[in-house]
């Protein structure tokens, strides 16, 4: 046996039936769609549901997620409080490592949670003014990467 002698089984492919192509053809005029009626037309939409209301119009529509969104890795100062000691810094590559945060080109968004009782550095994307106030008392630093 030859890849040139391969071929299917005898009666496993059937001919295509060419409609349309005149009246010797046997499939011409009405092309085997029979007299009138929404099935003898040749625009009928797979979503259409013979005039009942559609499923897309009848379920409920909530809300949107705006194009411009940024997405945060969010992380509290109580984590912060319990992983890190007096004078740490505290940056995307030093929250990965105390598995805080999964990536370090994640973008790291600091809120509060409770006081933090020493002096952390800290580097992230945002954080919040609760967040904020917290560690300026504690006396500690914070610097924003900027965001592009």
């Amino acid at each position: 046996m030859k890849l040139n002698e391969l071929a299917p089984a005898p009666g496993a492919v059937k001919n295509r039936k060419r409609v349309g192509r005149g009246a010797g053809s046997g499939h011409g005029k009405r092309c085997c769609r029979g007299d009138k009626g929404q099935k003898s037309r040749s625009k009928i939409h797979i979503w259409f549901e013979g005039g009942q209301m559609p499923l897309q119009r009848r379920l409920p529509k909530r809300g949107f997620k705006p194009l411009n969104r940024v997405e945060y890795e969010v992380v509290s100062l109580k984590a912060i409080g319990e992983r890190f000691g007096d004078g740490d810094e505290v940056n995307p590559e030093t929250l990965v490592a105390k598995n805080l945060v999964k990536k370090t080109d994640a973008k790291i968004k600091i809120l509060a949670s409770e006081g933090l009782g020493f002096a952390v550095k800290i580097t992230a994307h945002a954080i919040s003014a609760k967040a904020r106030e917290i560690v300026e008392k504690s006396g500690g630093t914070i610097n924003l990467i900027e965001r592009k």
